[in-house]
């Protein structure tokens, strides 16, 4: 009986966590077809790459060129809110160990160079990484400081701002809720 009482009590100590909610399940076709993949190219930029869906992931791979006033490419799903209440975003990735980011749009980035950015390292093996909305920085000063987990509508995974050869895959996008 006493131990009974003690697993109650350590139980109930214990502050509860929901599982994460899977925002997009890259190992259904239909799913991967919601990405859509484009570079800079669509504002004068030379960036050049693709993405492709393989074995139940994402991988974007490509030149990142900012000449021209360029320097990005990226594969984006629209319509992808997030729940309310969302605190952070996990993803599972792996590339070449260098940096990359996750764009976020949401009803405040009305313009379409309008952004959150929150930047991750994709190291050489799958690997989760939890990302926190209170990480995301707005592109500029006319957005408000955070995203709200509410008013996003956009998911980006995104190469970004240097010269380099981009190689990264995503394997799964979930949201984390409250504990």
């Amino acid at each position: 009986m006493k131990r009974l009482i003690l697993a109650l009590m350590l139980l109930t100590a214990m502050p509860l966590s929901a599982d994460p909610l899977r925002l997009s399940d890259l190992s259904d076709p239909a799913e991967a077809r919601q990405w859509r993949f484009f570079t800079d190219g669509v504002m004068g930029g030379v960036s050049t790459g693709q993405a492709v869906f393989e074995d139940g992931h994402l991988k974007l791979t490509g030149d990142v060129s900012t000449a021209n006033n360029g320097g990005f490419i990226q594969v984006r799903r629209e319509a992808l809110a997030l729940p309310e209440g969302t605190e952070a975003l996990r993803i599972r990735v792996k590339g070449n160990g260098q940096a990359y980011y996750l764009h976020l749009r949401t009803s405040a980035t009305l313009l379409p160079w309008q952004y959150y950015q929150a930047s991750f390292t994709a190291p050489r093996d799958w690997t989760e990484i939890t990302l926190k909305l209170s990480d995301f920085r707005p592109s500029g000063r006319m957005l408000p400081g955070t995203p709200r987990a509410g008013a996003v509508r956009s998911v980006a995974l995104v190469a970004y701002g240097r010269d380099h050869a981009a190689r990264v895959s995503l394997s799964g996008l979930w949201a984390e809720m409250p504990r």
